[in-house]
C-alpha cells in the first residue's frame, strides 16, 4: 500500500510542471508573428496586412493613429505575409495563401492547402483580400416631424424628408423629396414640397456625366409647379476611402450643366428661360456614421440674365440614435432674386426630425 502511494505521488511530481507549462501556454497564447513590407527606401514597416486595392496597402499597426498604414504598392519591393488571405493576379486567377520574401520584387506564395511555393511577381498581384462590395449599393435615410398644440392655440406642424441612393460601377441614381405642411386653427400656413430624380453615367472613375428633374410647388410663394431639366458633365472629387482617420467616409462631388427652367405660377405670368445648373454635394459621416455633416445646393442661374438666378440650399447634421435609427436638424434655404409680385425673395426652413438612415456598403 506504501508503496502504491509512494509511486502515485512521484507521478504527480513528474506530471506537475507539464501540465503546468500547459495550462499557461493556454491561458497566455504566443502572439501570432508580424507581417513584414520593406519599401525600395529601404524602411521595414511590421503589422498585419488587411488589403490592398487601388494600388494601396493597408497595414493594421497600433503604431498608427487610426490603427492604420497606408503605402503605395509600388513602393513595396519586398512583402512576408503570416496569415492565408486571397491573393488577386493580372490574369484572374485568386491564389489562398501566405507569402514569404523572395528576390526583390517577387514573393514566394504557399497556397493552402497544397505544398510547395509559387513565386509570383509583386507587379502581377492586383489586389489582396479585398473588401467585395455588392453590385449595386443603396444608401439613404427617411425622416419626419410633427408637432401640435391644443387648448388656446390650434397649430399642426408636419414633415417628411426622404433620400435614396442606388450606386453600381457605371450608375448613379438618386432620389429625394420633401414635404412640408402647417396649419392655424385649420388655417393653411404652409404647405410646399420639392422633389429631384438625377441619374450619373461614370465615365471614368471619377468623370460622369448627370441628367437630373427637379419639380418644386409652394402655395405661399404663388407657384404650382417649378420645374427644371439639367444635363452636363460631373466629378467626384473626394470618394470614400481616399483619405484615412476621420475623413475616411467623406464624399464630395460638383456639377454643372445647361436646364431648361420653367415657372407657373397661380397669379403672375408664368415664366421659362435657359439657365445653368450648378450643383455641389458634401456628406462626411463622423465617427463610424455615429454623427453626418452635409450639405446639397442647386443654383440656376439664367443665361440670358447673369443677375436673375434661383438657389436652394440644404445643411445638416444627422445623429445616430441606435442602429439605424436617426435624428436630425436641418436648415433649408431658398432663394430667388426675381420672386412674383407680392412675395419675398428668401425662405428658411428649420427642421428636427426622427427617422430611419441605411447603408449598405460593407465594412470591414
Amino acid at each position: 500500500m506504501k508503496k502504491g502511494i509512494s509511486f502515485l505521488v512521484l507521478l504527480i511530481c513528474l506530471a506537475a510542471p507539464q501540465l503546468a507549462a500547459t495550462a499557461a501556454a493556454q491561458a497566455d497564447p504566443a502572439p501570432a508573428p508580424l507581417d513584414i513590407v520593406t519599401l525600395k527606401d529601404g524602411s521595414v514597416i511590421y503589422g498585419e496586412i488587411v488589403e490592398m486595392a487601388g494600388g494601396v496597402l493597408h497595414i493594421k499597426t497600433p503604431a498608427s493613429p487610426d490603427n492604420f498604414v497606408r503605402v503605395k504598392w509600388d513602393d513595396v519591393i519586398k512583402l512576408s505575409v503570416n496569415h492565408p488571405i486571397p491573393f488577386h493576379l493580372k490574369e484572374g486567377s485568386v491564389i489562398n495563401g501566405t507569402a514569404t520574401a523572395g528576390p526583390d520584387g517577387i514573393i514566394n506564395v504557399q497556397a493552402e492547402p497544397l505544398k510547395g511555393t509559387m513565386a509570383v511577381p509583386l507587379a502581377s498581384v492586383t489586389s489582396m483580400n479585398p473588401l467585395v462590395q455588392p453590385p449595386v449599393i443603396y444608401t439613404g435615410n427617411l425622416t419626419g416631424g410633427y408637432s401640435q398644440t391644443t387648448g388656446n392655440s390650434h397649430l399642426r406642424n408636419a414633415s417628411l424628408l426622404g433620400e435614396l441612393v442606388a450606386r453600381s460601377e457605371q450608375l448613379r441614381l438618386t432620389i429625394n423629396g420633401r414635404y412640408v405642411y402647417g396649419d392655424n386653427a385649420n388655417t393653411l400656413i404652409a404647405r410646399n414640397a420639392r422633389g429631384t430624380i438625377k441619374l450619373d453615367f461614370f465615365i471614368t472613375k471619377r468623370f460622369y456625366w448627370f441628367a437630373s428633374a427637379y419639380f418644386e410647388n409652394d402655395r405661399f410663394q404663388d407657384l404650382k409647379m417649378r420645374t427644371a431639366l439639367a444635363s452636363g458633365p460631373g466629378y467626384q472629387f473626394i470618394e470614400r476611402g481616399d483619405f484615412g482617420g476621420i475623413l475616411k467616409d467623406m464624399t464630395f462631388y460638383t456639377e454643372a450643366g445647361v436646364a431648361y427652367f420653367n415657372e407657373d405660377f397661380r397669379v403672375a405670368p408664368d415664366q421659362s428661360s435657359i439657365r445653368a445648373r450648378v450643383s455641389m454635394k458634401w456628406n462626411w459621416p463622423l465617427l463610424d456614421d455615429r454623427i453626418t455633416l452635409y450639405h446639397y445646393n442647386e443654383i440656376f442661374p439664367s443665361l440670358q440674365n447673369s443677375s436673375n438666378f434661383y438657389l436652394t440650399m440644404d445643411n445638416g447634421v444627422r445623429f445616430k440614435i441606435f442602429e439605424g435609427f436617426v435624428s436630425g436638424f436641418q436648415v433649408t434655404t431658398r432663394y430667388n432674386n426675381k420672386p412674383a409680385p407680392g412675395t419675398g425673395d428668401t425662405d428658411n426652413l428649420y427642421l428636427m426630425t426622427v427617422g430611419y438612415s441605411f447603408d449598405t456598403t460593407r465594412k470591414r
